[in-house]
């Protein structure tokens, strides 16, 4: 575990191991279950065109984390410290491709990946005060609405309760975890002994006029399987926190494994839901899918209620995020390559107040620059979206790599279907930034010229400091 030396403080502070199973249980499920199951569901119908190729998506989706989940079960067990794949890849392939990953993330991944969470639960709120969507501010011709401003708010609220501790952070976890999660089984079980909705929904097929250019093609499944895998995305950053849940070696497998399985069948139950109230066709046209289930069933008061409960959701999404994303800025500053600074913990309440304010300020000015522009920020979140599953899988082949270059590695829990699942895994990875890369090649080159950009910055950390660890 990383330690240094605060000054004023005789002893070394370190990352304090506050997270138990069901507050890191509460991280996990928090963070995935964020916007996606309330905003994905519309365009995954539009893609696929079909009720079924719905199901099958989110079924893929669900087996592709799963996969994911098993190897990073045996990663986190075996290294568990702060930085999730930035410990991983260091470990596998050396420094650079450690610091490639937390270039990108910082770049854009998880930053870009804070400020849309922002964003949309500021999306979220405005249904309730809809003037949030307008410019309250021009500066040269430079325009700020509402909903940048409200972002950038809980952003700043999620680091400052951070500040105050891991423990406490986890605790909020934990709260909006349960808040969501209630919501979200109640619309079911109601949904499920209305007596509304209709069973002959499932067998219906897209018509012309709901159709787009990719429908029912490989590019329309990719597109759909984005949506999917934005929805489940959130699973690894448990391993980031890993410098600060107790016995991470029985800890990180179980939350992982039993998470991912937990939060596909809400999933899919929720799915069901959606479309047993409301017809295909319905479903590609509403972007609030959730909302427009709760109007049929309870009314405007219960669209309303399901409103609030997209916008706790959508802040537990927040709070995971930038708790676990902080360490990764950490664990590089630690290592020496990041700024010394950013690996100092707060002498009282043992966390990485630096890297959490800078973290908070980098998302900040994307949502000032690409926030305002709803179509311009959309692109950049699928170069992120690129970016995260290509390490995704070069993380999973980590797991083939450590045990044929350090086989002395402690491994209380083991890859189940070794090496096949590393591989299939990492395959379909692959596939799918192909599938990103098709639909979005301008961006798709931006995000490779700026993976390069860290090649001379990784340079300049290492031969600023001499004592970087190998």
């Amino acid at each position: 575990m990383p330690l240094q030396q605060n000054a004023g403080h005789p002893t070394p502070l370190q990352l304090e191991r506050a997270l138990g199973p069901l507050t890191a249980g509460a991280l996990l499920a928090g963070t995935v279950i964020g916007t996606g199951i309330f905003l994905v569901p519309s365009t995954m119908a539009r893609e696929t065109g079909s009720v079924a190729g719905v199901f099958l998506v989110w079924l893929f989706g669900a087996i592709l984390s799963l996969c994911g989940a098993f190897t990073y079960a045996e990663l986190g067990s075996s290294l568990p410290a702060a930085g999730g794949e930035y410990v991983f890849l260091r470990k596998a392939y050396g420094p650079l491709w450690g610091f490639l990953f937390g270039w990108q993330q910082i770049v854009i991944g998880k930053t870009g990946s804070i400020a849309a969470i922002g964003l949309a639960a500021s999306l979220f709120l405005s249904h309730f005060y809809t003037p949030l969507t307008e410019d309250i501010l021009t500066i040269d011709g430079f325009q700020i609405s509402g909903m940048q401003v409200v972002a950038i708010g809980w952003i700043a609220l999620m680091t400052f309760i951070n500040v105050f501790g891991v423990g406490r952070g986890g605790a909020l976890q934990a709260l909006l975890t349960a808040l969501k999660l209630g919501a979200i089984l109640g619309l079911i079980g109601i949904a499920f002994t209305s007596g509304e909705g209709s069973w002959d929904h499932f067998t219906a097929t897209s018509t012309a006029s709901t159709e787009t250019p990719t429908r029912g093609t490989f590019i329309g499944y990719g597109a759909a399987l984005a949506a999917a895998l934005w929805a489940y995305d959130g699973w690894n950053n448990l391993t980031m926190v890993s410098g600060e849940i107790r016995q991470p070696h029985k800890t990180i497998p179980r939350v992982l494994i039993i998470g991912i399985l937990g939060v596909a069948a809400i999933y899919i139950l929720t799915n069901i839901a959606y479309f047993l109230i409301l017809p295909l066709e319905e479903v590609q046209k509403t972007q609030g899918v959730a909302q427009e289930v709760a109007i049929r069933l309870l009314g405007e008061n219960g669209g309303k209620a399901l409103t609030l409960a997209a916008i706790l959701s959508t802040l537990a999404a927040l709070n995971g995020a930038i708790l676990a994303g902080a360490r990764i800025f950490y664990a590089m500053a630690d290592d020496g390559l990041l700024y010394r600074g950013l690996n100092r913990l707060h002498p009282r309440f043992k966390t990485p107040i630096r890297a959490l304010l800078l973290q908070a300020l980098l998302a900040t000015l994307l949502i000032l620059i690409l926030g305002h522009d709803k179509v311009a920020f959309e692109r950049v979140l699928d170069y992120a979206l690129l970016g995260t599953w290509g390490f995704y899988g070069l993380t999973s082949i980590a797991v083939i790599v450590l045990r044929v270059r350090h086989p002395e590695l402690p491994r209380p829990y083991l890859t189940v279907g070794y090496p096949y699942i590393p591989l299939i895994f990492s395959l379909v990875a692959v596939l799918f930034c192909c599938s990103i890369a098709l639909r979005r090649p301008e961006e798709s080159l931006l995000g490779l010229a700026l993976l390069l950009l860290g090649v001379p910055f990784y340079l300049y950390f290492k031969g600023s400091t001499p004592q970087v660890k190998p």
